[in-house]
């Protein structure tokens, strides 16, 4: 264009003077300019990879929804609006549908299960397009090499995975060589940093070893963590100190990261657990997300609105806190969480070896029967997951259904089953208030969170009874706290699943539906949308979930998976 405009000019130079001839050649040069600028736009606006049409966009702001069209090209959102004369490669007719961003999880689990079965079945059917891992202390980097032998050893027996990596960018490597249906990002485990620099043993740490912690924090921020987690109910993490978590913490410069805390505490000491958490927050001077808020026990219920009372008067002070929650009022972790947290010091081997010990058994029986009261009774735990094929018949099935029907006392039946499975027995905890879950979803700082790994319905994924969050989270809150008992507003609860944990975690452009931003979508009818997994038949996929995009490819199409491992990391 602007050769063909130099050759006009000088054809008519020799007609015209100097101004002239400028003013003309400038005027030509610029509409061509002007014209070779907008012709790919006008391309781009005309001709896309993917045209998604009349659909109701809610755009992840907690804003109405608006009738748009939304035009997909090169993995990310090119256009909205009215684009009825626009062609496409292909196009999807969301009359009726709710267009919104894929869902976040920032609490998940999946680190092993993405290497198993990269589909990320259960995870994806709900609409989740990205996973935060690395929770409740515990994380795949950094490892030494006795720590890199252990999980080989875990993930070989338990799923055939070899462990080839001791940081982040070697298994951020691995997930990429395998491919992935949706996008991940990881946090590192304060636990994983204790485990690495003093053992798992209950001892203070130095101050060397402060410092040493805080480096290897650092460095995995660096190779792209997105923060630190901690996991206080859980060995060795729960062996730290305040002042050591601050210190850890202080590797997070710049306000760059956040800390998310399983906190030391959840039940009687929940409060002061909290105030813990505020300090430490206070004094690194990083923002807090508290995981899985909740208050255990029937006798602690009444203590939510003392703990809101708490966030909001550090929040008025500067500390910056939210938090997540799952829709359900049972908890999941490790069936020896029942157990005292000195009975668990040094590891499975050492946990076992006390569970065996005459001398040991009353102390430990004093104390967990405490931790069985608290949450009411053997028939407020319900087993989840074994390896034995012995075993296989408890699963699903509550402590007191299984001792009801052989003779054998409740807990001597837990003892000698952890002791059989070398503490491989996973748990259901019925410990939470209805009331306090549906405050706690609609508190505006919560988000949604699983709490839970990538299952699927068949292969190795589907070899546990797991908790059905595992398959029902977010339908859940938009059937259950949204449609029916209207605790949250539809663009809210599209919000707490979106915009507000992409802000959060610092996942840039996405969780929007905006020009520009990653196209991961979902596209759900809100009247139908529904859990259907239970704590009997937990391996049951959703409902009203159509069409679900990561990075612009379909991965979800008419409820089933169409195999496309799109997923990038964040």
């Amino acid at each position: 264009n602007f050769a063909c405009a130099a050759g006009v000019a000088r054809l008519s130079c020799k007609a015209m003077n100097r101004r002239t001839f400028l003013q003309r050649t400038g005027v030509a040069c610029f509409g061509f300019g002007l014209f070779g600028a907008l012709a790919p736009r006008s391309r781009r606006a005309r001709d896309f990879d993917l045209l998604i049409r009349g659909g109701l966009v809610l755009d992840g702001s907690g804003a109405e929804g608006r009738r748009l069209d939304v035009a997909v090209q090169e993995g990310r959102i090119a256009a909205l609006g009215d684009l009825s004369e626009a062609r496409a490669n292909r196009i999807l007719a969301a009359d009726g549908l709710v267009v919104a961003p894929g869902f976040i999880d920032v609490h998940a689990h999946s680190e092993d299960e993405l290497l198993v079965n990269p589909r990320a079945e259960s995870k994806v059917r709900q609409g989740v397009t990205t996973e935060i891992l690395g929770q409740d202390g515990n994380s795949v980097a950094p490892l030494t090499s006795e720590m890199q032998a252990k999980l080989n050893e875990s993930y070989r027996d338990t799923y055939g995975l070899t462990v080839d990596w001791y940081d982040f960018p070697g298994y951020f490597k691995r997930l990429q060589q395998s491919g992935t249906a949706v996008n991940v990002g990881t946090l590192v485990g304060q636990g994983t940093l204790r485990e690495y620099v003093v053992g798992l043993v209950d001892r203070p740490a130095s101050r060397q070893e402060f410092d040493r912690m805080q480096a290897l924090a650092r460095a995995a921020l660096a190779q792209g963590a997105l923060g630190i987690s901690s996991g206080l109910e859980y060995t060795p993490g729960g062996f730290a100190t305040r002042e050591e978590l601050i210190h850890i913490c202080r590797a997070m410069e710049f306000g760059k990261g956040l800390y998310a805390t399983h906190m030391r505490d959840e039940a009687d000491f929940v409060l002061q657990a909290l105030d813990e958490a505020i300090e430490v927050a206070r004094n690194a001077e990083v923002a807090l997300h508290i995981s899985h808020l909740k208050c255990m026990g029937q006798r602690n219920w009444s203590k939510l609105a003392t703990v809101f009372d708490k966030i909001q008067r550090a929040r008025y002070k500067g500390v910056s806190i939210t938090m997540d929650r799952y829709p359900y009022t049972a908890y999941n972790t490790s069936l020896s969480s029942l157990f005292p947290l000195w009975a668990r010091e040094g590891g499975d081997e050492a946990f076992l070896r006390r569970l065996r010990d005459p001398a040991l058994l009353p102390k430990i029986r004093e104390a967990t029967l405490s931790k069985v009261e608290l949450i009411g009774s053997w028939d407020a735990v319900l087993i989840t997951s074994v390896e034995l094929e012995k075993n296989k018949p408890f699963l699903g099935k509550r402590v007191s259904q299984v001792v009801s029907g052989n003779g054998q006392e409740a807990f001597e039946f837990v003892r000698k089953l952890i002791i059989e499975e070398n503490n491989g027995v996973d748990m259901c905890g019925f410990a939470m208030s209805e009331a306090n879950t549906r405050a706690i979803l609609a508190h505006p700082a919560c988000m949604v969170a699983s709490d839970a790994s990538a299952r699927a319905d068949y292969g190795l994924l589907r070899h546990s009874h797991p908790h059905p969050r595992t398959y029902g989270t977010f339908p859940r809150v938009l059937a259950k706290y949204v449609r029916e008992e209207h605790a949250l507003t539809l663009p809210e609860a599209v919000r707490k699943m979106t915009a507000l944990p992409a802000a959060r975690f610092g996942i840039r452009q996405r969780g929007r539906i905006q020009e520009g931003f990653f196209a991961d979508l979902v596209l759900f009818d809100s009247a139908k949308i529904q859990d259907k997994a239970t704590y009997s038949e937990p391996h049951r996929y959703p409902e009203g979930i159509e069409f679900v995009l990561v990075n612009g490819q379909i991965v979800v199409e008419q409820g089933a998976h169409t195999g496309a491992l799109p997923g990038q990391i964040v």
